[in-house]
């Protein structure tokens, strides 16, 4: 089929955004089980804040695994293959994690194969949405779209906090689990009824070969935001994974009031509110991207963060109320850059290399994803008495203040990589 045979949808560009955003949602409702319930794991299985770390990290491990190939396919074959069959992936691993995961090595398979059917829904998730709106809209600013899409990701995540710490105490993990397996299938549904029957044609093909990303990597705008990404990712699923553990410390480390506050709100809950916070400051911090430049706000918003990364770590002891307030304010912080770093590299893609330079993007990037998570539980140990992290109000700082040095090497890439002006 060629592009003159495609025609656009009657329906308006807005109806399939918020339908694409919606499946969205639904199919990320089982990323944050884990996290949402390590202290539960932690005293069941007797893990170390280590192997914590790596049950959180392995999930991004699976993700970079998978990325490179999954999303530069969608430059070659229909992404919407790779978005179903990769949705129904993840649907099998969380089914999997619900009913045969006893232990450390048995949750690291059953991970590794959920952060796989992220790879290949998410990014693929977007490029099937940014290439029909471009088949509806020509060339008109998709960021806008981008921006609401990639901050539907917290609004799963928040739902996946939520819905794993309600399901968990009504019943046990495993049900959590279980439920979280459905979830993808309706995102399936969603997306199936909203989709037309046909996708648009694909660009001619690139000459070099799948994997080779070298058109990308001699993007220097590309890779400026590629690398803020991986710093943005670190901070971001480092506190998704540690966070309610943390508030868990907080409320026995403070005055008494802090476990009055964690009966009548759960760590869980606290923990989904802060990511809900994600979309409207995503949303928000493209709009002030659009308005006044993105690599200025980009730069702010992530040195912002940066040092909301040291206030909330070295506050645990500070009545609960504020530790909470701070961490949502953190939340904002943290999300306020995303929609505007991968609005970004989307716009600075090499003509004919969309596929593969989100591809460089997630795959660099989610290494930020993985090391996150994993360092954040080795610095815990090792700030912490006899290598056991967690137990104190240092060993927490000291992990939230390494978060934050971290991030600010993002704007120190995208000032390094920015393009000169001739």
């Amino acid at each position: 089929m060629t592009s003159k045979d495609f025609k656009p949808p009657r329906q308006p560009a807005t109806q399939l955004i918020v339908a694409l955003c919606v499946a969205e949602i639904f199919s990320m409702l089982g990323v944050a089980a884990f996290p949402a319930l390590l202290p539960t794991f932690l005293i069941e299985w007797q893990l170390t804040n280590t192997d914590a770390g790596w049950i959180n990290g392995i999930y991004f491990a699976g993700y970079l695994i998978a990325v490179p190939v999954l999303v530069s396919l969608t430059d070659r074959v229909s992404p919407r293959r790779i978005y179903y069959l990769s949705l129904i992936l993840a649907a099998v691993s969380c089914a999997g994690f619900a009913f045969f995961s006893h232990g450390f090595w048995s949750a690291m398979i059953f991970r590794t194969f959920a952060g796989i059917g992220l790879a290949g829904s998410y990014m693929p998730g977007l490029k099937l949405l940014s290439d029909h709106l471009k088949a509806m809209t020509g060339n008109d600013d998709q960021s806008r779209a981008v921006a609401f899409y990639t901050s539907s990701f917290g609004i799963g995540t928040a739902g996946s906090y939520y819905l794993s710490g309600v399901v968990a105490t009504a019943f046990d993990w495993h049900w959590a689990f279980a439920l979280a397996a459905l979830t993808p299938l309706v995102a399936i549904a969603i997306s199936a009824a909203a989709l037309p029957g046909r996708d648009p044609a694909l660009p001619e093909a690139p000459d070099t070969h799948l994997l080779d990303f070298r058109p990308v990597l001699r993007c220097r705008a590309a890779m400026g935001y590629v690398l803020a990404y991986t710093a943005h990712n670190f901070e971001l699923f480092a506190l998704r994974s540690w966070i309610v553990a943390y508030l868990v410390f907080a409320a026995r480390a403070g005055p008494q009031d802090g476990f009055l506050t964690l009966n009548m709100w759960s760590a869980t809950a606290i923990a989904a509110c802060i990511n809900l916070l994600g979309m409207p400051s995503s949303v928000l911090g493209n709009e002030l991207s659009r308005r006044f430049g993105r690599h200025r706000v980009i730069t702010i918003v992530m040195l912002t963060s940066a040092v909301m990364a040291c206030v909330l770590g070295f506050s645990s002891e500070w009545p609960f109320w504020v530790v909470v307030a701070l961490a949502m304010v953190y939340g904002i912080t943290v999300t306020g850059d995303s929609a505007s770093i991968t609005a970004g590299v989307v716009n600075a893609a090499p003509e004919g290399y969309r596929g593969a330079t989100m591809a460089v993007h997630s795959c660099i990037g989610f290494m930020g994803s993985f090391a996150g998570p994993l360092m954040f539980g080795v610095m815990l140990d090792l700030a912490g008495p006899d290598g056991v992290g967690g137990t104190t109000v240092a060993s927490w700082g000291w992990a939230f203040a390494f978060t934050g040095l971290i991030v600010t090497l993002g704007p120190m890439a995208l000032a390094l990589l920015r393009e000169r002006k001739k």
